[in-house]
């Protein structure tokens, strides 16, 4: 294995959860404990990202932010990375591509809030990434309804697995996906950085 890259053992199951992490936040933890419950994974990985194309500012850095997020979590099946950096990777389709290759005997599910479903498609290669591994996309507050009528939810509605066969999710083969609905956080990085400008 690679230094400084997760350890991963074959046949585990790890959910996948991108971002900025600008800050990280509670969200972001009750995301990752449903993700370990309901879908019977092993661990999660949060992959701090260098920066986000569709954001129009840039993050804090990326030291500070990892660290701040190791801090925030207290259980050890949540790990977080700065693969993306060490791969010298931006975009989550080819970081997808790249950790399918590292890690081939790894069952990956990548992990997304449903305000990220809503404009999902217009990721880069979104298609891609929905091909690459399953998904499990976590109600967030105010876009339930917005994600399950999103351009991207109406395309792979023929791939969806019912909520109650989200547990077998990760042992599909891609495109598959699952729509968790959970305990509401209303959270978000965005507000957590406002309210620290004020």
């Amino acid at each position: 294995m690679r230094t400084g890259f997760p350890i991963a053992l074959p046949s585990q199951k790890i959910g996948l959860l991108g971002g900025s992490f600008d800050p990280a936040h509670q969200g972001h933890v009750l995301i990752s404990k449903v993700a370990l419950r309901r879908l019977g994974l092993d661990r999660v990985w949060w992959l701090a990202s260098p920066g986000n194309p569709l954001k129009t500012h840039g993050p804090a850095p990326l030291d500070s932010r990892i660290s701040a997020a190791r801090q925030l979590i207290s259980d050890p099946r949540i790990i977080v990375s700065d693969i993306e950096t060490r791969l010298g990777l931006r975009m989550t389709a080819d970081t997808l591509q790249a950790l399918v290759r590292i890690y081939p005997q790894v069952h990956f599910v990548w992990l997304m809030g449903s305000d990220n479903l809503v404009q999902f498609h217009k990721w880069d290669r979104w298609k891609q990434i929905a091909q690459t591994v399953p998904m499990a996309v976590m109600a967030r507050p105010g876009t339930r309804l917005a994600a399950r009528h999103s351009v991207a939810s109406q395309v792979m509605k023929p791939h969806r697995l019912p909520e109650y066969r989200a547990a077998e999710v990760a042992h599909f083969k891609a495109p598959a996906w699952a729509f968790l609905n959970l305990p509401m956080s209303g959270m978000s990085s965005t507000a957590l950085r406002q309210k620290d400008n004020l």
